[in-house]
């Protein structure tokens, strides 16, 4: 099968699996679309909102539609990092001998829902580090591999702050998207309510087994992208750094830490996916902006006259996408 064959294929599938979820989730098209670009990339995904929303909803019926072990997460503030990865545990074999044993936490599964993370202490969320980046978890020296495709998407509300802890940087920074829910239009209100007020309920099938998803996470990759489209995600994302000489203004009035190399990484892969998604084999400028916001909203640290002012990262980062060139100037 070769690449054109291959793209139309992904493109089929990847529509199949947003039509399943769409019989679940009213609207957020576009939700839905990022969500999925994140499984692909291989990376993350962190979805604020207010209560209500369907963020749960979604991840749920998506590990339903995905051949894939699903495991659910509530954090809370008595949480601990061992109910999350598992602990050591002393058993007695059949000869009658103690043996130490590890014993699995919810954190072995490939679509893991971090409800609310954001509630749990920040020794409990550190507990996803190693296992958000490097697939694995390590206990008493011992490493264990976790099971792929390794999927973790987290959930936590804006709004109430009381009994919440912020996420530590090293911790957001490893979620590919950070995605914001919107509150459903007039429209789509009335639909969820015809939906979910009647005795049936909506049923979704299965549509891709994991073994698929991984093949697509590798042909993802081997999609090219020219040098100067490569060259305008590093320049955007190094334009974010108020130290930078070359920063704009708004970065150095506004900002104090700019974003990691992974807001880079996860420009260019989700790139990669919008131009397959568009029938091209080759990334473009405007799919790199396309997912700008969602890859460096929750990279950017911004300063204290920032937040007095009520400035926010995507204001930043629209102001960004108008004043870096496509191409660089000689």
């Amino acid at each position: 099968m070769d690449i054109k064959e291959k793209a139309e294929l992904f493109r089929k599938e990847f529509q199949e699996i947003s039509t399943e979820i769409s019989k679940v989730i009213v609207g957020q098209k576009e939700l839905i679309r990022d969500v999925l670009i994140c499984l692909f990339a291989g990376g993350h995904c962190l979805l604020e909102g207010v209560p209500g929303l369907g963020k749960t909803l979604l991840v749920r019926t998506l590990s339903q539609i995905l051949e894939a072990q699903f495991s659910r997460i509530q954090f809370t503030p008595d949480l601990m990092p061992s109910d999350i990865i598992g602990t050591t545990v002393v058993q007695e074999d059949e000869r009658g001998r103690k043996v130490f044993e590890f014993q699995r936490g919810p954190v072995f599964a490939n679509i893991v829902l971090a409800d609310e993370i954001n509630r749990a202490t920040p020794k409990t969320q550190s507990a996803l580090l190693e296992a958000m980046q490097e697939h694995s978890v390590t206990v008493s020296g011992v490493k264990h591999i976790l099971d792929e495709p390794f999927y973790v998407l987290a959930t936590q509300n804006p709004i109430e702050m009381e009994g919440t802890y912020p996420l530590p940087e090293a911790q957001v920074d490893r979620f590919f998207f950070k995605l914001l829910v919107e509150f459903p239009n007039n429209e789509e209100m009335n639909e969820i309510l015809e939906r979910t007020t009647r005795v049936e309920m909506p049923q979704v099938t299965r549509v891709m087994s994991k073994d698929k998803v991984i093949e697509w996470q590798r042909f993802v990759r081997e999609i090219e992208v020219a040098p100067h489209v490569s060259n305008y995600a590093v320049r955007l994302v190094i334009s974010t750094h108020p130290e930078k000489e070359t920063a704009p203004e708004i970065t150095k009035k506004y900002i104090r830490y700019g974003s990691s190399p992974r807001g880079a990484q996860a420009l260019i892969l989700a790139g990669k996916i919008s131009a397959l998604l568009d029938g091209r084999y080759n990334v473009s400028f405007d799919d790199i902006q396309l997912s700008a916001h969602n890859a460096l909203r929750h990279r950017i640290i911004l300063n204290f006259e920032a937040e007095a002012e009520g400035i926010t990262t995507d204001e930043i980062i629209d102001q960004l996408l108008k004043e870096i060139p496509r191409v660089e100037n000689v």
